[in-house]
């Protein structure tokens, strides 16, 4: 699928992984619309509006909660306003739900539902109308590596993004017919914000132990996997992960 001329909608796409999928994305000809809670802030709104208009690509921020069910079908009802449409929807909102069983409370658990799992369902149920009337599309979600794998202080955070692939499975082949492929992509460890709270010593001993290709991934990695998703027209249900190879390794 050609993203020339389409309408993508990014969640989380003021920075990080969102905000490089913007970007790339309008590198590829699509206008952009950008929702969530950081839809505020100014700078980071300057920011990434000046790079997707240094592609002459339209940009369109947006703010809410996509947790709160109004919220996304409110979001996706401006973006339909002012696009007329959507083809692609990307979903990158999150952030990071540190703790063990014991340590953690029953409202950290139930908020990373309703940040990772709830606003999933809520936002995709509130745009898969408009793209089924569209003939085709492309809808990518993010996973994460821990949610593949075990991972030990993290059990919510796992657990929610563990959630991430039987949806995409189960969507794919809900919307096949509509000619809308969904996918999702597993990130390893990424050089964001989301990472900050890594000790130098921990870098260190990812890049030289974890990692075979001996380097955290860039948020632009991630991105052109999720632009390949979003224009591949016979890849659906899958779940890539992208990690530098640190899943395959056993020694």
């Amino acid at each position: 699928m050609e993203l020339k001329g389409k309408i993508a909608l990014i969640t989380g796409g003021l920075s990080g992984i969102g905000a490089a999928t913007a970007s790339e994305l309008a590198r590829l000809g699509a206008d952009i619309a950008i929702a969530g809670k950081g839809a505020g802030e100014e700078k980071k709104v300057k920011d990434i509006t000046s790079k997707i208009e240094k592609f002459e690509r339209k940009c369109f921020v947006v703010e809410g909660d996509l947790s709160i069910p109004d919220d996304a079908s409110r979001i996706v009802d401006e973006v339909v306003e002012v696009f007329g449409g959507i083809d692609v929807l990307i979903h990158c909102a999150g952030g990071r739900v540190p703790g063990g069983l014991i340590e953690l409370t029953p409202e950290a658990w139930y908020k990373a539902f309703d940040i990772h799992v709830h606003a999933v369902f809520h936002l995709c149920r509130a745009a898969g109308p408009h793209m089924q009337k569209r003939g085709e599309g492309a809808i990518v979600l993010i996973s994460s590596a821990g949610g593949l794998r075990g991972c030990k202080g993290a059990i919510a955070y796992d657990v929610v993004k563990g959630a991430i692939p039987q949806f995409t499975r189960d969507l794919a082949r809900e919307f096949a017919d509509d000619n809308i492929r969904v996918n999702a992509v597993a990130p390893g460890i990424i050089r964001t914000p989301f990472q900050d709270y890594l000790t130098p010593e921990q870098v260190k001993n990812n890049i030289e132990n974890r990692i075979p290709l001996h380097r955290e991934g860039k948020p632009e990695d991630v991105a052109q996997l999720i632009a390949l998703l979003a224009t591949n027209e016979f890849i659906t249900g899958e779940v890539v992960t992208i990690d530098g190879g640190m899943a395959m390794r056993i020694v």
